[in-house]
């Protein structure tokens, strides 16, 4: 039986293998993960691809219960598009609101920046200054 071993699969993941296994339990896998003759898991392309997945929605705080919920209707096949589209507009709207809030601090960290170069003399112009 040909396909990708879990160390194989953790390496092209970045993921550790004590992450997939955790992964594989939470039920987050698109589908289940065939087993060699000797037990050992043994993955494919498409699951390397799901994982990238997974991966990308944990990265941008999408919770495991959302992530889980989403693997499922996706395991469930066609006729949920209408409940798969509806959890990743909410997470899509609460990555906005997230990257809007960094949008907010990044301004006030850049502001702060400024003013300590132009207290070093590394900056020409020296911006109002805020606590």
């Amino acid at each position: 039986m040909s396909g990708l071993s879990i160390g194989q699969v953790a390496e092209r993941t970045g993921l550790s293998v004590h992450t997939l296994r955790f992964y594989e339990r939470e039920g987050l896998l698109a589908q289940p993960v065939r087993r060699g003759t000797a037990g050992h898991r043994i993955y494919d392309e498409g699951d390397v691809d799901w994982l990238g997945v997974c991966i990308r929605l944990r990265a941008s705080g999408m919770p495991l219960t959302d992530i889980r919920r989403y693997t499922e209707l996706v395991r469930a096949g066609q006729g949920n598009e209408v409940e798969r589209l509806e959890v990743l507009r909410e997470h899509r709207e609460r990555v906005l609101a997230q990257m809007h809030e960094l949008g907010e601090c990044l301004k006030l960290i850049t502001h702060k920046v400024a003013i300590y170069e132009g207290r070093l003399g590394l900056r020409d112009h020296v911006p109002d200054c805020a606590p």
